[in-house]
């Protein structure tokens, strides 16, 4: 099974630089199982909409993962209740609109979603830990001990990302980490065949800081004064990594990283 995976799709400049990265992923290194990205942050930086999920679709993305910002606009809460290729972070309360885990399927192949958020410097939630050790046994009495689990862990800090890498080394197919928009170079696939990477990346304008222009923030830094971020449109790329997992075990083999400028692509 290959999985290609995009870390957070930032703004337009993220949605546009997606369309033309895919076709051109798919070029380069050939064809995906499952093409899943993280969606926090798709909609003008906070949250999603109907319009939006349904490009993503369009473009062959499978399955979508999110963050703290997926409640950002109350208006995608019914298509997140509704529908199953869209995932929230699981450790959250029940009550909140979506689902944390699922089993996505296609062409005869099943692939378990796990979504957890972390807890340092972060929202206070339950602990992604206890919640991985629940809803990973879930998936697998669902789909089988060899069901391969691809968990996007949103958290911010880099030493609960590989805390919770080696914690679930063996069970999940890949922990991959999300929310800091700064792609990692530390990916690895650990001793028991979970793929790692702290952190993804970001799908969206480089020439910035985190997909924002420089101008609209620097206030916040220099002065301490409030601001209001404004998209950045330069330096477009694709940042995300392809996972390799064999079919026997559910577990991986390899993990590459992914970085493809997409300004001049058409």
């Amino acid at each position: 099974m290959r999985i290609l995976f995009s870390g957070d799709v930032a703004w337009r400049t993220g949605r546009d630089s997606l369309a033309l990265a895919l076709p051109e992923i798919r070029r380069l290194h050939g064809s995906f199982d499952f093409t899943i990205i993280n969606c926090e942050n798709a909609a003008h930086g906070k949250g999603m909409t109907d319009k939006i999920f349904d490009e993503f679709i369009a473009m062959g993305v499978d399955a979508m993962t999110s963050g703290n910002h997926i409640w950002d606009k109350p208006a995608f809460f019914t298509t997140l209740d509704a529908e199953t290729r869209i995932f929230r972070p699981a450790n959250y309360p029940a009550s909140c609109p979506g689902r944390g885990h699922g089993i996505i399927e296609r062409k005869g192949k099943r692939l378990g979603i796990l979504n957890l958020a972390g807890q340092v410097f972060m929202p206070p939630i339950d602990s992604p830990f206890t919640c991985a050790d629940a809803l990973i046994s879930e998936l697998k009495s669902q789909g089988g001990d060899n069901l391969p689990v691809f968990v996007d862990f949103h958290a911010e800090a880099t030493s609960e990302k590989q805390a919770m890498s080696y914690y679930l080394d063996g069970r999940a197919c890949a922990v991959v980490g999300t929310h800091t928009h700064v792609q990692t170079a530390d990916e690895r696939v650990l001793p028991h065949g979970t793929a790692y990477i702290s952190d993804a990346g970001m799908t969206g304008a480089h020439e910035g800081i985190l997909g924002v222009s420089y101008e609209s923030v620097m206030p916040k830094f220099t002065q301490g004064l409030p601001c209001k971020f404004e998209a950045s449109g330069d330096g477009a790329a694709f940042n995300g990594v392809i996972v390799e997992v064999d079919d026997d075990t559910g577990l991986s083999v390899g993990i590459e990283r992914v970085q493809l400028k997409t300004e001049g692509l058409t």
